[in-house]
């Protein structure tokens, strides 16, 4: 197992006792003031500690019933799904299950979709012709594409992205599109955003990424000449992921944490997930920015999230034997 680092931080103090431990394996720039918020409204403290969704998830496995943890907020659903099938998820009342569509949420509700990201090619619109942009991410890896397409391959989306594709189409192919990836020069980077980067400054002309990743750096700069396409005819290039939380079997007060779990689908938090995140609300009535397409009228691939986490560990493998980590 592989221990995550992580850094233990402290959002805020309690009066009454309350206190909350928090697993994130999403940054503290996009959740941190959500948290802090949730700590101000209610008086629990909340202790929080951050890494790499998969990391963090192989952490908690580890410290069994030891862990600290009450609640894991996850970057992905495969770092989740991961732990629903140690068991080391509880079941989720019903009326937080309930906000969100079946599709975005555990089979067993032992786990709930937060917020939606697409899966894009974010290209550099200066240097790259619309005629020229490809009709599915398995043409990634023609020569054309050569030595011009950014990946993350540590990064937890792009893991479930691909633990999805083993899913539809095999570990042989999967197997031949990530070495045929890395024979052609694929760029490997730490994170999305220095895809994002990469492309703006026209070092790389495409890169797989999360929608929202360019849609954040557009309103930093409006000038950056970067767009996203997204896949048509339900290539699994657009595949829809969440970000996700559940409560652990550890957990020391099982309605509080709860209810920080449905706080994160409140309005208050799915508005801001849509406004300073621009990822895609999944609670019904709250609508997406930014000009950004319906998350309904996305042409994504219809995929089971239940299923990404129970081979998290072969697809890293995978992905590590492809040559692509080693960028």
């Amino acid at each position: 197992m592989v221990a995550a680092t992580v850094a233990l931080t402290v959002t805020a103090c309690s009066d009454d006792g309350q206190r909350l431990t928090i697993y994130s394996g999403r940054t503290e720039d996009l959740i941190g003031p959500l948290l802090e918020q949730y700590a101000e409204d209610t008086g629990t403290g909340i202790d929080v500690r951050y890494g790499d969704s998969a990391d963090l998830a192989l952490l908690i496995d580890q410290e069994g019933g030891r862990s600290p943890a009450d609640v894991f907020v996850s970057q992905s659903p495969g770092a989740l799904g991961y732990l629903a099938g140690g068991g080391r998820l509880q079941p989720l009342p019903e009326d937080v299950l309930g906000l969100v569509p079946e599709r975005f949420e555990s089979d067993a509700g032992d786990w709930v979709g937060l917020s939606g990201r697409v899966r894009v090619l974010v290209y550099n619109t200066e240097l790259v012709d619309e005629s020229d942009l490809p009709a599915s991410v398995f043409d990634l890896t023609d020569p054309q594409f050569a030595d011009e397409v950014g990946v993350a391959p540590t990064n937890g989306s792009f893991q479930d992205f691909v633990t999805a594709m083993r899913e539809q189409v095999g570990d042989d192919k999967t197997s031949a599109w990530l070495s045929g990836l890395a024979d052609g020069g694929a760029r490997t980077y730490p994170n999305n955003v220095s895809i994002v980067e990469a492309v703006g400054r026209g070092e790389i002309r495409y890169g797989l990424v999360n929608h929202y990743y360019n849609e954040r750096a557009k309103q930093e700069d409006p000038s950056v000449p970067s767009e996203n396409y997204f896949f048509p005819d339900r290539d699994l290039g657009g595949l829809i992921l969440v970000t996700g939380a559940g409560i652990l079997d550890t957990a020391d007060d099982d309605a509080t944490a709860a209810d920080f779990v449905e706080y994160l689908l409140s309005d208050t938090a799915q508005h801001y997930f849509a406004e300073e995140t621009f990822e895609y609300p999944l609670v019904d009535g709250i609508d997406p920015v930014g000009g950004q397409p319906p998350l309904e009228s996305i042409p994504s691939p219809e995929e089971n999230l239940s299923r990404l986490g129970a081979e998290l560990a072969t697809t890293r493998e995978m992905v590590d034997a492809s040559g692509l980590a080693a960028g």
